[in-house]
C-alpha cells in the first residue's frame, strides 16, 4: 500500500507493500495435521460465491485457521492462523497474508522490504491552539475547480456523508469538528469493523485529516475551506501505523461504507504487492479478487468509490472484473484505482498540466483534479493546524467533494448517475502538445486518446460549479 501524498519537496511520502506467491491448487481433500508455529498471521480468503458463513468457518477450521470475520455478500473471509501451512491447506489460489508475505521477504533478503521508520505518535487538535488565520488566499486548488463560485450556490447537504478510507481523521480539528459523523466511522485494521473512536482516530499519520479537509473543511473565514463544506465526513481507518493498507482492511472499509449507505468514499492509497509493480504474473490474484468483489458490491449498493491514480508516474492498465484472472502480459495495475467501478483520479499542478509524479492510463483515469507540484502543494487540515501536501492523494478528495455537491443537489442519483454527471460536467483537457518536463528533449510520458477523453486527464478537470448548477441554465463560468 502507498499513501498517495507528497510533502512539499519530497517524493512519495510513504510506500508500503504487499505481495504473495499464488500457486493454483485446491486444498487437500484430507484433513491436515496442524503445526502451530507460535506466530499468528492474518489472511484474507476468497471463497466460492454463495458460500455460507458456517461452511466458510468449517473450511477454515479444517485448514488449521480461525475465522474472525466474514462478508457473505461477497464470500470473503478474514482468518487468523498460527500454522505456517494454513495457506497451502486451504489453497494458495484463494488465501493471502500480507503479514506473512512481508515476513517472508524480510527473511529472504534484508533489502526486499525496507524497514519502516519509527513514526511519532500524533496529538489530536486542541482547538484553542489551532491558528485562526484565513488561508483561503493559498487555496489555488479550490479556485481551479470553481469551488469558490460553487459555494455561492450550494455548500452541500449534511445528509450527504463522505467516507474517508484512510489513516483516520482528527475529530477535534476546528475546521472538521462540525462535519464529523462518528456514528458512521469505524476502524478496519483487523479486517473487521470497530466503531470505537480510538479505532478510527489517527495515531501517527496526518494523511487522513488532510484528505478530509479538502472534502469538507468548514467555510467559516478561518483556516481552509473544503469543496463541500456543508457535507459530513465519516472516518474509516484502513491504513495502519506503519503505512500499510492490507487487503482485508480495504475490504472492510468498502463493506462498512456500503452497509452504512455512504454515497461516496475516497481512497487515497493503493493495495498492491510490494509497490506498483508492472510485471508480477498471478501473485496478486487473491488481492485483486477480494478488492474487485468489494468494490463491485459497494457500487451496486449505491456507494461510489473515488481513488487516487498513484504517484508512480506509470502508464496504468485497467483491472479486470472479479472472477477474471489477470493475463500474464506485462501490466501496471493499481488497486483499487484501476477497477472499472472506481473513479480514478490523476493529478495536475497549478499550471493545469499533469504532475510529473501522477500515474495515468487510457481506460483507467476518469477525471483529473489539483494535486500540486513542488513549491505549490495543496494546503489542508492536519492535526493541530494546517500544512501543504502534494500528490494524487490530494487530487482524489477534490473529486469526492464535487460528488458530494452533486449528491446534495440530486439526492436520488445512483452511483452510476453520479459518475455520469461527474464526467459530463468535467471540463475537457486535451493531451499536451509537449510533455518534456525536464527540458532534455525527451517526452516524459505519452498521452493517448483525444481531447475529451485521454489517458492523462480522463474526461477532464472536475468542476464544482457545474455540479450545483443545471447544465442547461448554468451561468457562464467566471473562472474561465
Amino acid at each position: 500500500m502507498s499513501l498517495l501524498a507528497r510533502p512539499l519537496r519530497a517524493a512519495v511520502c510513504l510506500v508500503a507493500a504487499l505481495s504473495g506467491c499464488l500457486a493454483a491448487g485446491p486444498a487437500s481433500a484430507d484433513e491436515p495435521s496442524c503445526h502451530p508455529s507460535g506466530r499468528t498471521l492474518r489472511y484474507v480468503v476468497a471463497f466460492d460465491r454463495g458460500t455460507s458463513e458456517d461452511s466458510a468457518r468449517e473450511q477454515v477450521e479444517a485448514a488449521c485457521g480461525h475465522s474472525t470475520g466474514y462478508y457473505p455478500q461477497i464470500a470473503v473471509g478474514v482468518v487468523t492462523s498460527d500454522d505456517p501451512d494454513f495457506g497451502s491447506h486451504i489453497g494458495l489460489d484463494r488465501a493471502f497474508s500480507a503479514q506473512g508475505t512481508r515476513l517472508a521477504a524480510q527473511r529472504a533478503s534484508g533489502d526486499a522490504v525496507p524497514p519502516q521508520p519509527a513514526r511519532a505518535e500524533l496529538h489530536l487538535s486542541d482547538p484553542a491552539q489551532v491558528s485562526t488565520a484565513d488561508l483561503s488566499g493559498e487555496q489555488w486548488d479550490m479556485k481551479m475547480v470553481d469551488a469558490t463560485f460553487a459555494h455561492q450556490v450550494s455548500e452541500g447537504s449534511r445528509d450527504v456523508v463522505v467516507g474517508v478510507l484512510d489513516s483516520g481523521v482528527d475529530p477535534h480539528h476546528p475546521d472538521l469538528a462540525a462535519a464529523m459523523d462518528p456514528a458512521d466511522s469505524a476502524g478496519c485494521l483487523t479486517g473487521v469493523a470497530d466503531p470505537r473512536p480510538e479505532a478510527w482516530q489517527p495515531t501517527t499519520s496526518v494523511h487522513g485529516t488532510h484528505v478530509a479537509g479538502i472534502i469538507a473543511a468548514a467555510d467559516d473565514g478561518k483556516g481552509v475551506t473544503g469543496v463541500a463544506p456543508g457535507a459530513r465526513i465519516a472516518s474509516v481507518k484502513v491504513i495502519d501505523d506503519r503505512g500499510y493498507a492490507d487487503p482485508e482492511a480495504a475490504v472492510c472499509g468498502l463493506m462498512w461504507s456500503a452497509a452504512h449507505h455512504l454515497p461516496v468514499t475516497n481512497s487515497s492509497w493503493f493495495v498492491n504487492p510490494w509497490s506498483l509493480s508492472c510485471v508480477r504474473g498471478d501473485d496478486r490474484g487473491v488481492v485483486h479478487e477480494v478488492l474487485a468483489r468489494a468494490v463491485e458490491y459497494a457500487t451496486s449498493a449505491g456507494t461510489l468509490n473515488v481513488a487516487a491514480a498513484t504517484n508512480e508516474a506509470v502508464d496504468l492498465t485497467p483491472s479486470a472484473h472479479s472472477g477474471v484472472r489477470t493475463a500474464g502480459a506485462a501490466k501496471c495495475e493499481a488497486l483499487p484505482a484501476g477497477l472499472r467501478d472506481v473513479v480514478a483520479v490523476s493529478a495536475v499542478g497549478a499550471d493545469r498540466v499533469k504532475a510529473g509524479y501522477s500515474s495515468y492510463g487510457l481506460g483507467v483515469v476518469d477525471v483529473t483534479a489539483p494535486g500540486g507540484e513542488a513549491g505549490r502543494c495543496v494546503v489542508s487540515t492536519v492535526p493541530g493546524g494546517y500544512a501543504p501536501l502534494c500528490g494524487t492523494s490530494m487530487a482524489a478528495p477534490h473529486v469526492a467533494g464535487v460528488l458530494a455537491l452533486l449528491k446534495s443537489a440530486h439526492p436520488g442519483m445512483s452511483a452510476a448517475d453520479l459518475r455520469r454527471a461527474l464526467e459530463t460536467r468535467a471540463t475537457p483537457m486535451p493531451c499536451p502538445d509537449d510533455y518534456d518536463l525536464t527540458g532534455d528533449g525527451t517526452q516524459d510520458a505519452y498521452c493517448a486518446g483525444y481531447d475529451s477523453y485521454n489517458g492523462f486527464y480522463g474526461h477532464g478537470l472536475v468542476d464544482a460549479l457545474a455540479a450545483v448548477t443545471p447544465p442547461q441554465t448554468g451561468p457562464p463560468n467566471p473562472a474561465r
